[in-house]
């Protein structure tokens, strides 16, 4: 399933080098077989769709775009994401997850109990996950703070070496970590949406919501922490809530209306899609995957297994 990308035998200096954004004129001819191939394959202009829009009718991951997920700590944000790599991987898309918070053997966990569809971890089990997607999903060695041209030089690294065409970087706050340093969070995303428009490589960007008075209010773009630049400059905004509510009515030992939700995605920016909106998320806790339907069934992204 993944391969480790350690970063020790690396002579990153090439790639230290090729950090601008590069840019040129072209004659509009030039495009001529971009545009063919656009008009011929819609699914390329709707690109690779969620786990919970298949139809990819409201939400498209496409190329060559910079995507924020954003939430309140601890409301699941980065393990929704690692379920919609699973889910770009099945549609055989090449991934590498840089998980600053987390150690690789934790988020391979979290993702092996999503891939498996529940918690039954038999050694079966366990082996069709490592060999599932084999050679498609890179995990980056590394865990705290790292400087922002590294990370560039290593998703460079990463696309011309791997052919990688998703890049997670989970969070922003690792790699600049003071909140009221506007200028140095412009610089960095100002160089992640130029490495996705210059390779094609569409870069997901894990990023905190500020804690408003009510946690159980749905945020909105004015939320994300840091400065305004982020929200302007990234092409699609996708912020994830979980229904505190319903939570405390659990913990209050009420039995909770299941026929509403545990959770949101909310879109509230897609650059280059129709579709502005929330999809209601149910969590199943043996899965650790988010559902579309409370009478849903977790998707068993390795097909039968022993359970």
């Amino acid at each position: 399933m993944a391969s480790i990308l350690r970063t020790d035998n690396i002579d990153f200096q090439k790639y230290y080098a090729e950090t601008e954004p590069s840019r040129a004129v072209f004659e509009k001819s030039d495009y001529e077989e971009d545009v063919a191939e656009f008009i011929a394959n819609p699914g390329i202009r709707k690109g690779k769709h969620t786990p919970w829009d298949l139809a990819g009718e409201y939400i498209g991951l496409r190329e060559g775009e910079t995507s924020c997920w954003a939430g309140v700590n601890g409301h699941g944000k980065s393990l929704l994401v690692g379920q919609v790599m699973l889910t770009l991987a099945e549609q055989g898309e090449k991934i590498l997850i840089c998980s600053f918070e987390m150690a690789p053997k934790r988020t391979l966990l979290r993702m092996m109990m999503q891939a498996i569809g529940g918690d039954t971890l038999t050694t079966v089990n366990q082996k069709k996950f490592w060999d599932w997607k084999r050679d498609q999903v890179y995990v980056l060695d590394h865990h705290g703070m790292i400087d922002p041209s590294t990370i560039i030089a290593i998703c460079r690294y990463a696309i011309k070496e791997k052919g990688v065409k998703h890049i997670v970087i989970d969070n922003l706050m690792r790699c600049i970590p003071k909140e009221t340093d506007y200028d140095q969070q412009k610089d960095f995303v100002t160089k992640i949406c130029a490495l996705s428009h210059d390779t094609g490589v569409h870069m997901h960007l894990v990023h905190h919501l500020r804690k408003g008075e009510k946690e159980s209010s749905e945020p909105d773009k004015s939320d994300i922490k840091g400065t305004g630049s982020i929200a302007d400059q990234v092409d699609n905004i996708f912020m994830v809530w979980r229904n505190k509510d319903k939570e405390n009515e659990t913990a209050n030992n009420r039995l909770p209306d299941n026929s509403i939700p545990d959770a949101a995605l909310l879109c509230r920016k897609q650059r280059n899609g129709e579709w502005e909106g929330k999809i209601a998320l149910w969590f199943d806790p043996k899965s650790s995957q988010f559902l579309d339907s409370s009478f849903a069934d977790p998707h068993k992204y390795l097909g039968d297994l022993e359970m």
